[in-house]
């Protein structure tokens, strides 16, 4: 009888062990995610549709999942030193990354980085597409994308357009829409977009061409004029509006796109994890009705999808520089 109890308490405790060995097992440690507040890095400056969007999907995760999310702007070489920053984070989904389009377009004109660009950070979700505005300070006299180009050909490199950096999407846009169109503007770098907004509202640059969501309040003043939109055909996000490609620059099309990235090295499935509660969210009606508002459509894709998303937009900028005769730097 004696030792028929010690040998069910042998059994409890081997039990006890093992449940003690769960708890701190990885599987179950992944399966507590997240355990802690969460770190969304934006590489951005204040005010641009990269943190509007970084700042939007960090509220709802947070509410969704019950952490708070802390918004750390990092901006600095074109979103560069932000990046970094998380390439060397620990990949364990407490360190995001809120990034855009801009990135693979800066990543391509690179001549060196301290970090491989298409496999330092991975993608874990996209939150949404939208094509851009071109947009003028009321003061150049042109109504329409044609009479813009008329106005840059009578005037070669007066005309000057505006860039949130080096290597960006607005420098890539506006680079191309001056190769498609045939005409020499100047390029003017700002150290992030909403600088590059106000000097195009206040007449700084003549043409900036940027997101719906960083011009509006500008939009809304009446402080800029709004041409057109950069995608190849008119848009249903601004019906009111031509586009660019058949307003005398035929070919020309341009769109961003915003998502969510993570040091490379995660597992699986955390990556699955986060990319569920992304696309949760972006599917939604509340955050469809937040984009709609910012001249955006939502843009979910799988984990799948994303596998091979930087590798190929960085392939795809670069052919995108040669076109547009953006040198390395």
């Amino acid at each position: 009888m004696m030792q028929k109890i010690q040998s069910q308490s042998g059994v409890a405790a081997a039990a006890l062990l093992v449940a003690a060995w769960a708890v701190l097992t990885p599987d179950a440690a992944a399966q507590a995610y997240p355990s802690k507040n969460i770190q969304m890095v934006v590489p951005y400056t204040p005010g641009g549709s990269a943190d509007l969007m970084s700042r939007t999907i960090a509220q709802r995760l947070g509410e969704a999942w019950g952490r708070n999310f802390i918004v750390d702007n990092r901006p600095g070489a074109s979103g560069m030193i932000g990046t970094e920053i998380v390439t060397k984070a620990e990949p364990d989904g407490y360190t995001l990354l809120g990034h855009t389009s801009s990135y693979p377009a800066t990543a391509a004109v690179r001549a060196k980085l301290p970090f491989d660009p298409a496999k330092a950070i991975v993608p874990v979700g996209m939150l949404a597409r939208a094509p851009m505005l071109v947009a003028i300070h009321p003061s150049v006299p042109a109504k329409s994308v044609k009479e813009l180009i008329a106005l840059a050909r009578k005037n070669p490199d007066k005309l000057n357009y505006g860039s949130s950096g080096t290597g960006g999407n607005n420098h890539f846009s506006g680079a191309l829409f001056g190769a498609a169109a045939g005409v020499k503007m100047t390029h003017v770098p700002y150290k992030g977009i909403s600088l590059a907004v106000t000097a195009v509202a206040s007449g700084e640059i003549e043409i900036l061409i940027s997101s719906s969501a960083a011009l509006l309040p500008q939009i809304n003043a009446g402080r800029v004029r709004i041409l057109a939109v950069t995608s190849r055909e008119p848009s249903p996000l601004f019906p009111k509006l031509p586009s660019v490609a058949q307003s005398g620059a035929p070919g020309y099309e341009y769109q961003l796109w915003w998502g969510v990235f993570a040091p490379a090295g995660m597992t699986a499935e955390r990556i699955a994890f986060i990319n569920a509660a992304i696309n949760k969210i972006v599917t939604g009606a509340d955050m469809k009705k937040f984009l709609d508002t910012q001249g955006a459509e939502p843009w979910s894709l799988s984990t799948a999808q994303l596998a091979d998303l930087l590798p190929r937009e960085i392939a795809r900028y670069k052919k995108a520089a040669e076109v547009a005769g953006i040198q390395a730097q």
